[in-house]
């Protein structure tokens, strides 16, 4: 017999560590290659990690809640040797290896290689001296956080860290901004040895640094108290950010789909032949994926003070889990038919509900579309996802009465298919002329989508 190590694994280049969400397998039990054995939330996605191995689960290493570092060793499975030998143990994606590291690693937080090893990463001529700037951003945070400190011009080494051994965490960067931490200066502050001021201002300055938290609100009896989920916590964060960080507007438009309702309904039985449904949401995608190429503005990133205008057309798709929110991404989704968008968002609703979505199903999106109205609600009012600048609220679709325009010109009442759209956009770079054309654009193609061949 022998053991070999299963390890937190490397879930997008971009993550450094991982929560324990759940153990779906216990000690003692024996499990197959390829089966999950544990589930872990990540700051990009939920998900079931496999075993590498057959084997028998014999020693849990972290426990569920905890929060460790990629290449942490979490569990040990015992097998037999020969399989042991035929398979290498656990090598997760961004190949992170599969020994035990190091517990508290003091290289960078950047995704391991087999490359990456400590050894690999003392060479013989130093780069920076310790406490630099640089090694700081290495060594206390993650990718994720450096970006934030980037764009926000913050001083990485004036934000107190909380994570482990020090490290700077994306819910300090948050509370440090909270708290209107200033920006990093361009040059250091120097005193001069005579005061030119008055010494008042300076405490002043350094006074943002602590702020009351968040309260806390107390429980009364017979109330029930339940801690957030790790997924609950980032989405909370994100929203956040999102509001702090973007000059949100809406715009409200009434869309009729009458034309569209006649064109789902001729081809819903021949899709269901093929094993996808096809609802309003596949052509509201397909409409929307269309006319970002003409509006490059609602499909483009802030970055400091430049705009970022996105190549790429990727569709994020809001997903309403019982444990949260996920935002699975339709990539190039202006290359892909009626159809295949359908089968696109059946696809990764489906893995999103059961934890079987791959880091890379939810980055990279560039505009997103969420959903209330498949709940009932006539329209609502979303929140940007960063980095994006825009996202549209679809709200229900039914039958309303409505003014028609008859052949002769008069009016009468008649019957449409009618729900409301609301785009929140960025008013930093998106003006309210360029999501008004936009919005009457995809309305326009709504109104005269073309049937698709059989």
């Amino acid at each position: 017999m022998a053991r070999i190590d299963v390890i937190m694994p490397q879930m997008g280049e971009s993550i450094a560590e991982g929560t324990m969400s759940r153990w779906i397998r216990q000690v003692g039990d024996t499990v197959k290659r390829d089966e999950p054995i544990f589930e872990i939330s990540t700051d990009k996605v939920d998900a079931e990690i496999p075993a590498p191995n057959a084997g028998t689960l014999v020693e849990v290493l972290v426990q569920e809640g905890e929060t460790v570092a990629v290449g942490t060793v979490v569990a040990r499975l015992e097998t037999d040797a020969a399989a042991a030998s035929a398979s290498p143990p656990a090598q997760p994606e961004g190949g992170a290896p599969a020994k035990a590291p190091e517990p508290a690693p003091a290289k960078p937080a950047e995704p391991a290689t087999p490359a990456a090893e400590a050894p690999a990463a003392a060479p013989s001529a130093p780069k920076a001296p310790a406490g630099t700037a640089e090694e700081r951003l290495q060594q206390k945070s993650t990718p994720l956080v450096r970006k934030m400190v980037e764009e926000h011009g913050l001083d990485l080494g004036a934000i107190p860290g909380t994570g482990s051994a020090g490290r700077v965490t994306k819910q300090d960067v948050l509370d440090y901004l909270e708290q209107g931490a200033p920006a990093a200066p361009s040059a250091p502050p120097v005193q001069s040895a005579a005061p030119a001021a008055p010494a008042a201002p300076a405490p002043a300055a350094a006074a943002p640094s602590r702020v009351a938290p968040a309260p806390v609100v107390e429980a009364w009896e017979g109330d029930r108290v339940e801690p957030w989920s790790k997924i609950r916590k980032l989405t909370a964060d994100h929203m956040i950010l999102s509001r702090r960080v973007s000059a949100h507007v809406n715009s409200l438009m009434e869309i009729d789909y009458t034309h569209v309702a006649g064109i789902r309904r001729r081809l819903k039985a021949q899709y269901a032949e093929r094993g996808v449904n096809l609802t309003y949401l596949a052509f509201i995608v397909k409409a929307i994926a269309q006319n970002l190429r003409n509006h490059p503005v609602v499909n483009a990133a802030i970055s400091g003070d430049n705009t970022i205008f996105r190549r790429d057309i990727n569709v994020g798709i809001a997903v309403a889990l019982d444990w949260g929110l996920i935002v699975p991404v339709i990539r190039h989704a202006d290359e892909l038919s009626l159809l295949g968008v359908a089968r696109a968002i059946q696809d990764l609703a489906e893995r999103a509900r059961t934890k079987k979505l791959a880091p890379e199903d939810v980055q990279k999106g560039t505009f997103t579309i969420t959903n209330p109205g498949g709940f009932g609600t006539y329209v609502g009012t979303p929140i940007i996802n960063q980095p994006q600048v825009a996202i549209l609220a679809v709200g229900a679709i039914e039958k309303r009465p409505a003014v028609i325009t008859l052949p002769d010109g008069s009016d009468a009442l008649g019957i449409r298919t009618k729900g409301m759209w609301c785009l929140a956009y960025d008013h930093r770079i998106v003006d309210g002329a360029d999501a008004d054309r936009f919005l009457a654009d995809v309305r326009q193609t709504l109104h005269a989508f073309p049937e698709p061949a059989s």
